[in-house]
C-alpha cells in the first residue's frame, strides 16, 4: 500500500475518538472505544501489519478532500473521465444520556456522475496488530472479533474473505448511493456487545448524516470570532473540540501516537493523553471564541487535577483521559513506524517528569475562567491555595521543561515564568473576589521568581532571555513573555529576544524550539522539523511589540503549510512536510490567539512595521 504523507489525512471523530481518512480513501488510524485505546487500524505506522480501512474508487482517478462546511464531516472525491464518485465519512456523536455507548465510522458512497466501480478492503489489526482475530461472515456484513473485542463492518453488498479481513467489489449509478457502517460497542457488566447490535442498520446512512451535520453546525454557531482568518480559526475550533473526550471534558494533544519529529529518527512519542499545559492553552481558546461550555466542562477535569496537588505532591505533567496516573511507556518493536521511524511508542515517560510551568498555565487557566466564565468557588479555592504553597515553596528547583528533554533537569527560564505566572495569577484572583490568600508571601515570592529571571536569565552581552541559567543558548518558549505579561511587549530586554531569537531559531519564517546540541541536551540523536506553536507565538510576540505588518507577513506564510484541509501537525519540515502527531492541539490553539491577536492590532492600525 505504501505510505502517504501524514499531511494526506483528514479526520473525523465523535468525542470519544477519532479516525484518519486519507485522501485515498483509506482510514489508516483508529483507535476504539477511546482515544488512548489500542489501535484498529494503524496503517500509518506499518503500512504492512497496521490494518487499515479503504473505500476507493477502481477508475484512474484524482483525489480531492474537503469538509461539509462548518462540520467535521469529510468528503473525499475520486474524479476521472469515466466518472465521479464520493466517499463521505463521519462519526455520529452520541447524546450524554445515551446509555449503550456506540462508536461507528459511517461510510456513504455516492456516484455523483457516471456509473462508477468502487472496491473495498477492510482488515482491522488489534492492539497494534498484536491480537489476532477471526472474521465471521454474515448475511448482513461482518463481525471481526479478537480477545475482549468486536467490530464488525455493516454492508448491503456482500463481502469476500481475504485473508484477515474482507473486501468487495461493486458499482454505483448515477446518483446511487449506498452506506457502510464500521461499528464497536463498549461493554460493561449489565450490556455486553452481541451480534444483533453490532450487526443492527436502524440509521440510514443519510439519516445519520443529516444528525451529525446539525450537531456540528450548532455547535460552531457558539463561537462569537468574525475577525480575519474567520474559516482558519473555525476549522482550528472544529479540530479542538474533536480532540474532547465527552465524558470528562479531558483534552488529548493529538490523536495519534508514534509519529516521527523527523523521518526515520527516534523521537516518536505518544500524544494520545491530556497534558495540564496543552488542555489549559486549549481551555484559553475556547474562552476567547466565546465557547464557555467546553471551558466550564474541562475546568472541572483541572479542580481534580488541583486537589491532587493540594496533597503536597508534584502535579504530573500529564493523565490518562479518564483522569488515570498510570503511562507506562513501551516500545512497539513489531511494527515498522511511519516510512521506518522507530521506535514506535505507546505510553509516555514524561509523565515522570517534573514540570514546573504546568503549575504557570493551570492557574492562567483558573483567572481567565474566573474572569470569562464563573467566579472561583471557596472550596476550589482551598485547594489551590495548597498548590500554590507548593509552588512558592519549589519554585526554585531545577526541572525537565516544557520540552520535556531527557538530558537531565536545569534552571529553565520558561518554567520560572510560568511559576511567576502561577503566584501572580492567585493574587489577581484573590484581589478581585476577595478570597482569603497570603498575599504578602506569595507577592514576596512572585518578586523573587522575577528577579531570578531578570538577573540569572538574562544575557547582557548577547541582549536575550536564554534557555536556562547555565547557558546562553535561545529558546522559542521565551516568546511567551509578553504574552502573559511578565514583560512588556516594547521592553528592551524583550525586543531584543526577539531578535536574537529570529537571528537563531527562524528559518524562512518558522520557529526552532531550540538550537539542537546548544543550551539542555534532550538526550537523542538526530534533529526534528520547526514547531508550529512556536511560529505562531512569533507571530503574537511581534504583534503586540508594535511590528503587526511583520507579524501579519509570517502569519499569513504560515498558513500556507497547513494541508489541503487546513490542518496542522505538531511541526514543519525542511520540504514544508507535516512532522509529529496529527492533528495537534497546541498548533491550533496557536493560531487561534494569533489570529485574535493580530486581527485586533491591524483593526486599530497599528501597522509600525513592514515585513519583506
Amino acid at each position: 500500500m505504501g505510505y502517504k504523507p501524514i499531511e494526506s489525512y483528514g479526520v473525523i471523530g465523535d468525542l470519544h475518538t477519532v479516525a484518519l481518512v486519507g485522501i485515498d480513501g483509506s482510514i489508516d488510524w483508529c483507535c476504539l472505544p477511546h482515544f488512548d485505546s489500542p489501535s484498529v487500524f494503524a496503517a500509518i505506522l506499518d503500512d504492512q501489519k497496521g490494518g487499515s480501512f479503504r473505500i476507493a474508487s477502481l477508475n484512474e482517478a484524482q483525489h480531492k478532500q474537503m469538509y461539509m462546511p462548518d462540520s467535521n464531516v469529510l468528503v473525499t472525491r475520486f474524479l476521472s473521465d469515466q466518472g465521479v464518485g464520493e466517499v463521505v465519512d463521519f462519526m455520529p456523536v452520541q447524546g450524554p444520556r445515551e446509555i449503550r455507548k456506540i462508536h461507528q465510522i459511517v461510510r456513504v458512497v455516492r456516484a455523483v456522475r457516471g456509473s462508477v466501480r468502487f472496491r473495498l478492503d477492510c482488515r482491522p489489526a488489534f492492539d497494534f496488530a498484536r491480537r489476532p482475530h477471526q472474521v465471521v461472515l454474515e448475511g448482513r456484513g461482518a463481525i471481526f472479533e479478537a480477545q475482549g473485542m468486536k467490530v464488525s463492518l455493516v454492508s448491503r453488498f456482500p463481502l469476500g474473505r481475504q485473508g484477515d479481513g474482507v473486501a468487495a467489489e461493486f458499482v454505483l449509478n448515477p446518483g446511487e448511493t449506498t452506506t457502510f457502517i464500521l461499528r464497536q460497542v463498549e461493554e460493561n457488566g449489565h450490556d455486553s456487545a452481541h451480534d444483533g447490535v453490532l450487526l443492527e442498520a436502524r440509521l440510514v446512512g443519510t439519516e445519520a448524516l443529516t444528525q451529525t451535520l446539525a450537531f456540528w453546525r450548532q455547535w460552531l454557531r457558539k463561537c462569537n470570532y468574525s475577525g480575519r482568518w474567520r474559516e482558519m480559526v473555525h476549522r482550528s475550533a472544529l479540530v479542538l473540540k474533536l480532540l474532547t473526550f465527552a465524558p470528562t471534558g479531558a483534552i488529548v494533544a493529538a490523536p495519534t501516537c508514534g509519529l516521527p519529529e523527523e523521518i526515520g529518527g527516534v523521537r516518536n512519542w505518544d500524544y494520545r493523553y491530556t497534558w495540564v499545559r496543552d488542555a489549559a492553552f486549549t481551555n484559553y481558546a475556547f474562552l476567547r471564541l466565546g465557547l464557555t461550555s467546553e471551558a466550564e466542562q474541562f475546568m472541572a477535569w483541572l479542580e481534580q487535577r488541583a486537589v491532587e496537588g493540594a496533597r503536597g505532591n508534584p502535579l504530573q505533567t500529564m493523565y490518562r483521559i479518564d483522569g488515570g496516573h498510570e503511562l507506562p511507556e513501551e516500545v512497539l518493536r513489531h511494527l515498522d513506524g511511519y516510512r521506518g521511524s522507530r521506535p514506535v511508542r505507546v505510553g509516555n515517560a514524561a509523565a515522570e517528569q517534573l514540570q514546573l510551568d504546568i503549575y504557570g498555565e493551570l492557574m492562567d487557566a483558573v483567572y481567565l475562567y474566573d474572569k470569562y466564565g464563573t467566579p472561583t468557588g471557596y472550596d476550589f479555592w482551598c485547594h489551590l491555595r495548597k498548590m500554590l504553597d507548593w509552588v512558592a515553596n519549589n519554585w526554585e528547583r531545577a526541572d525537565d521543561g516544557i520540552w520535556e528533554v531527557r538530558g537531565g533537569q536545569q534552571q529553565f527560564v520558561y518554567s520560572k515564568v510560568q511559576c511567576w505566572v502561577a503566584l501572580d495569577r492567585a493574587i489577581r484572583i484573590a484581589q478581585k473576589r476577595s478570597l482569603p490568600l497570603d498575599r504578602t508571601r506569595l507577592a514576596a515570592e512572585r518578586d523573587r521568581i522575577y528577579e531570578a529571571i531578570m538577573t540569572r536569565g538574562w544575557d547582557t552581552e548577547r541582549q536575550t532571555f536564554v534557555q536556562h541559567f547555565a547557558t546562553n543558548a535561545v529558546d522559542a518558549s521565551n516568546l511567551i513573555m509578553p504574552l502573559v505579561f511578565f514583560v512588556s511587549p516594547t521592553d528592551p530586554r524583550m525586543c531584543g529576544t526577539l531578535d536574537r531569537t529570529m537571528a537563531e531559531l527562524v528559518s524562512d519564517s518558522l520557529v526552532h524550539r531550540y538550537e539542537i546540541g546548544r543550551g539542555a541536551g534532550d538526550g537523542l540523536t538526530g534533529s526534528e522539523g520547526t514547531f508550529n506553536m512556536c511560529t505562531f507565538w512569533l507571530v503574537e510576540a511581534l504583534a503586540r511589540a508594535g511590528r503587526a505588518e511583520e507579524a501579519r507577513f509570517i502569519f499569513e506564510k504560515m498558513l500556507t503549510y497547513a494541508n489541503h484541509l487546513g490542518l496542522y501537525a505538531e511541526e514543519t519540515g525542511p520540504r514544508g512536510e507535516a512532522l509529529g502527531n496529527f492533528p495537534q492541539a497546541f498548533t491550533h490553539i496557536g493560531l487561534i490567539s494569533a489570529a485574535f491577536n493580530l486581527d485586533r492590532r491591524l483593526g486599530r492600525g497599528a501597522l509600525s512595521r513592514v515585513g519583506p
